[in-house]
């Protein structure tokens, strides 16, 4: 049994797990082991498979692990030599027969890649500006032992521990969010309330109602953020040590690489068109 570490650019994809008619991470996944005759065409998945988590569509990861029965032969780098670009094996790990990538992971990390400039600089999409110290006692107040029933879909398991930090990076605001496992749209809803309160939309006593046993419902109810902003960016395993394939994760680090760039220039192409369009 091997476990694998896959980074993806979530965008172009339904989410990780299969469904049917849409394009999905898994698919793509065991479309690369079928040319690679480790899994064979009339077969649902590999032998053991198991995935460490179900990000929803638009969601990246760095750290998605998957673990299945495979040939020696089959590492980070010839999963790549069938996969498209934007899913990219890079590190491994031989685990036991027994080991499950859902069962067996003890923390998952989340990190939101939000947008809130600072208080007196511009903001490109004209939205209230956030207030670090605001959204950072709102992330406190969130953290800890908490039934979050009001963050998520989901109508069981919503009792989780949650850990979260917020850092500051330029115009963005990182919201790294840990826990043992994550109910259905937690984390991106949790980031909601700690910009509604960070930007002054609401105050922080918010978090009492949202973490209290009256259902919000309607315009009570906390929206979901957008997905895309939002990365797995770890899974741990006790006594599992991944081994970085170093091919393997100098062609993961020059895709992504492309795509920052790329992402550069659109993001300076289109601030461009927006100071020149309110130039007087």
């Amino acid at each position: 049994m091997r476990a694998f570490r896959v980074a993806y650019d979530g965008r172009p994809y339904f989410g990780f797990q299969r469904q049917p008619s849409v394009s999905t991470v898994e698919d793509t996944l065991f479309d690369a082991l079928r040319r690679l005759d480790v899994l064979d065409e009339d077969a649902h998945r590999p032998t053991g498979y198991a995935a460490a988590g179900r990000t929803d569509a638009g969601v990246s990861a760095v750290a998605q692990t998957v673990a299945f029965e495979c040939p020696e032969w089959c590492t980070p780098r010839a999963l790549n030599s069938e996969l498209p670009g934007n899913v990219r094996a890079w590190a491994a790990a031989d685990v036991d027969d027994d080991f499950h990538a859902t069962h067996d992971a003890i923390r998952r990390q989340y990190t939101y890649h939000l947008y809130a400039p600072r208080a007196g600089t511009e903001s490109l999409d004209g939205r209230p500006h956030v207030d670090d110290q605001r959204a950072r006692e709102a992330l406190d107040a969130l953290s800890g032992e908490h039934d979050f029933h009001n963050l998520t879909l989901d109508e069981t398991g919503t009792v989780r521990d949650v850990s979260g930090e917020l850092v500051r990076d330029g115009d963005f605001l990182e919201i790294h969010v840990e826990s043992g496992g994550f109910a259905r749209e937690l984390v991106r809803r949790l980031v909601s309330v700690v910009r509604c309160i960070g930007s002054g939309d609401a105050p922080l006593d918010t978090v009492e109602r949202v973490l209290g046993p009256e259902v919000l419902e309607g315009r009570e109810g906390i929206p979901s953020a957008p997905p895309t902003p939002l990365v797995l960016t770890g899974v741990d395993y006790p006594g599992v040590t991944f081994e970085r394939d170093e091919r393997a994760a100098e062609s993961t680090r020059a895709v992504f690489g492309e795509r920052a760039v790329d992402g550069h220039v659109r993001h300076r192409v289109a601030a461009d068109i927006c100071t020149r369009t309110d130039e007087t």
